[in-house]
């Protein structure tokens, strides 16, 4: 078996109403890559947000109340912390310089996803960067753009970095996805030894996601897609959703 990543080439800034789908073509033939049937995409959250125009001009932001209140108790820009809030569900964790939260969509992260580097501020201005309204809407979008436009069915995910309760050190995840398996139920098949499997949960859309993150790398690397030839499991209608532990079963809050 063999799993092929490969990181896309000559891909520019990208702007608010940049078309991704073209961007994506355009740096496929650059790699002499023709898309084929159960290939994955793997996409950058920063470069699906700015196409989307999740950009926060932060001088045009105004704290309230709650927000001046936690940026005290965690040293945080004011302004900041209230973009923050504007994406989140519940406040988790709070300490100086880290503020862990629910996002609205419903997975715990730091800063509910909302990011200062490598945002370009082309008017002077500094601007903060917010997660895709809905990443698993942006996965299926590029999806059926690209069936549209290649004539081939493969998967998207739009992968982020995140930090873990139990682990140092961040990995990619994936916080949206489109034709992939997110959550793979292995329970019910046999091991080597012909045990039955009772527990065993694959997040397979994680570690495709993570694997692509040591392409992308987390600094001024510049590759924010990988294509992905040779998944090991049969491809399907998914979506991060399923990934997503409830508060019930989520043993550390």
């Amino acid at each position: 078996m063999q799993l092929t990543l490969t990181s896309l080439p000559n891909i520019s800034l990208i702007k608010p109403n940049d078309n991704l789908v073209e961007v994506i073509i355009k740096s496929l033939k650059e790699a002499a890559i023709e898309l084929r049937d159960d290939d994955v995409l793997v996409v950058a959250q920063k470069i699906v947000s700015k196409a989307e125009g999740r950009l926060v001009r932060l001088s045009a932001v105004t704290p309230s109340a709650r927000a001046l209140e936690i940026a005290a108790q965690t040293q945080k820009d004011a302004r900041q912390v209230e973009v923050i809030l504007s994406e989140t569900k519940e406040i988790v964790r709070m300490r100086t310089n880290s503020l862990i939260v629910e996002h609205r969509l419903g997975f715990v992260c730091a800063n509910a996803g909302v990011d200062r580097s490598n945002v370009e501020a082309p008017d002077g201005e500094e601007y903060l960067l917010m997660l895709p309204e809905n990443p698993d809407r942006s996965c299926a979008d590029i999806r059926e753009k690209l069936r549209a436009r290649v004539g081939v069915t493969v998967g998207v995910i739009i992968n982020d970095s995140h930090g873990r309760a139990w682990r140092s050190g961040t990995v990619g995840i994936a916080i949206g996805a489109a034709g992939v398996p997110a959550l793979l139920d292995l329970r019910g098949h046999p091991d080597l030894f012909n045990y039955t499997l009772h527990a065993t949960q694959v997040g397979l859309a994680d570690e495709l996601a993570a694997a692509a993150s040591l392409l992308m790398g987390q600094a001024d690397e510049g590759r924010p897609i990988i294509h992905i030839r040779g998944v090991p499991y049969p491809l399907r209608e998914g979506n991060a959703r399923e990934l997503i532990r409830v508060k019930e079963m989520d043993m550390f809050r």
